[in-house]
């Protein structure tokens, strides 16, 4: 599966892409804002094989549409949050390199489409530490808006630190 945008292509991990999911996901220096990075290990790969195979979370490598080789620049997800209520969770990391281009934006809008329409969600949320304001100002121009914020949520650098409550309802996305 592919989902094409003007600057980027979103397509549905595969196996082949595991080792690729696994080097940016264990990246300490793309996840400084993160409690805790997993470990480049087998474990780690079997997460990823059973997200593939699986139909709780689908992960979708990007790619910049004008690069002919289609050398991956980085990663979006979207997991199940509460399945009852239709709610999904999405997560993303672009390489530095390819930061403040204005692809994590789209690829961010492309898997909104992708929740709403696909997967026919109720509400889609995100979440990221007060620190990371890219990513708060991300998921705001995505038509997200801040519900809340949950004090000292993260155990992050040694001190305890707020996380942002982001979320998009499928009304106010079909309005955007």
């Amino acid at each position: 599966m592919k989902i094409e945008g003007k600057k980027v292509i979103l397509s549905k991990a595969v196996e082949s892409d595991i080792e690729f999911l696994c080097s940016v996901e264990s990246d300490k220096t793309l996840w400084i804002y993160e409690e805790d990075v997993a470990e480049n290990d087998e474990k780690l790969r079997e997460k990823f094989k059973t997200r593939i195979n699986g139909d709780r979370c689908y992960d979708f490598i990007v790619t910049v549409k004008e690069n002919s080789i289609q050398n991956p620049i980085g990663f979006v997800s979207v997991w199940k949050y509460a399945d009852w209520r239709k709610s999904w969770e999405v997560g993303y990391s672009i390489l530095p390199q390819y930061q403040n281009k204005g692809y994590g934006m789209e690829s961010l809008k492309l898997l909104l489409e992708f929740v709403f329409i696909e997967l026919k969600a109720h509400k889609v949320v995100g979440m990221c530490n007060i620190e990371n304001v890219a990513s708060a100002k991300m998921m705001y121009n995505c038509g997200m808006r801040l519900e809340g914020t949950f004090k000292e949520e993260l155990n992050w650098n040694g001190k305890w630190t707020d996380q942002q409550f982001f979320s998009i309802l499928e009304s106010e996305y079909k309005n955007n």
